[in-house]
């Protein structure tokens, strides 16, 4: 999936900036203009991630001519970014993972302490980071 963007021409003294303009709040910045491109991908399949997992949903790319026509973006450079279409998949897939047993049991007593199903911890914590806070 593509989504275009606004690049704001960094300067020696500021950054480059990016905004997706279909992702309100969606924006990078670096020093190099591959950077602030670079972090605007990521930024991307973060906001998206963010979204799916509030329940929202994602809009669809405009155009960058439309983009252009905006008085905001006056001056601005425009590119597009490439989003991996599995960030916007929900669907469920079952796998088969590996452990150690002693690691197995473990898990099984963290997800009933949790009031969870093994599958469910597992998601559960992969959304929630190594430190508690949202991934």
């Amino acid at each position: 999936m593509r989504y275009p963007i606004a690049i704001e021409i960094g300067t020696e003294t500021a950054a480059y900036g990016v905004v997706v303009p279909d992702l309100p709040g969606c924006f990078s910045a670096g020093d190099t203009i591959d950077d602030a491109v670079s972090a605007a991908e990521e930024a991307a399949a973060a906001w998206i991630d963010a979204t799916l997992d509030a329940g929202g949903t994602v809009p669809a790319a405009s155009s960058i001519e439309a983009l252009r026509a905006r008085p905001d973006y006056a001056g601005w450079a425009f590119g597009v970014i490439t989003v991996d279409p599995a960030a916007l998949d929900s669907s469920v897939e079952r796998v088969n993972i590996t452990l150690p047993r002693r690691v197995l049991l473990r898990l099984d007593a963290q997800a009933r302490a949790a009031g969870e199903s093994r599958s469910g911890y597992i998601a559960h914590l992969t959304l929630e980071g190594p430190r508690g806070g949202r991934v």
